[in-house]
């Protein structure tokens, strides 16, 4: 008989929105304001993200800052090993990203596989002058040698662990919650 599964709520909505302005204000100041960014989120969850990160940076520089989506599906290494899904939208912001910071958003960083799918997705796509990574929370696990820039909360885990994020206006609510069983 199998273990009982677990889930525990690791960020609450208010967390998620700390975590995100807290990031917000980090990016402003490692790139000492908010001139040539352009924020690409990676589908599903990154992109809210990137939207809300916007938001955030747009009240304190009063600007709108460029936001888009990047899809990485056609550039992952385990394609053929994962059963086929629908093609999400690529969309790059007007001005494009030549020259630009820009900064990939994701929900969650684990092996680090989908963020080096989104480099070789950005080099089809122009030559920025520097790419900088957002993630809501990073697990941990790594495969590549990736580093998030800008993290909401470093949550250990282990292997048989789920991370699991979702977002009001996707899901139902905004949350990050752990799935396991018990004794794992």
């Amino acid at each position: 008989m199998p273990a009982p599964a677990t889930e525990r709520v690791v960020l609450d909505e208010r967390d998620i929105s700390r975590a995100l302005t807290r990031i917000s204000h980090e990016i402003l100041e490692r790139n000492k304001g908010a001139a040539d960014l352009v924020l690409l989120g990676i589908p599903s969850r990154g992109v809210p993200l990137a939207r809300r990160i916007a938001e955030r940076i747009a009240s304190v520089e009063g600007f709108d800052v460029p936001v888009g989506s990047l899809d990485v599906t056609m550039y992952r290494d385990d394609l053929r090993l994962k059963p086929a899904r629908a093609l999400l939208p690529t969309e790059i912001p007007n001005g494009g990203i030549d020259d630009r910071t820009v900064v990939l958003v994701d929900d969650v960083l684990f092996s680090g596989r989908t963020i080096r799918a989104a480099l070789d997705a950005l080099n089809d796509i122009g030559r920025p002058r520097a790419v900088q990574l957002a993630v809501l929370v990073d697990r941990g696990h790594r495969e590549l040698p990736i580093r998030a820039d800008f993290v909401g909360k470093n949550l250990p885990t282990s292997l048989v662990e789920r991370v699991r994020v979702t977002l009001a206006g996707v899901d139902d609510a905004d949350a990050v919650t752990i799935e396991g069983t018990v004794g794992a």
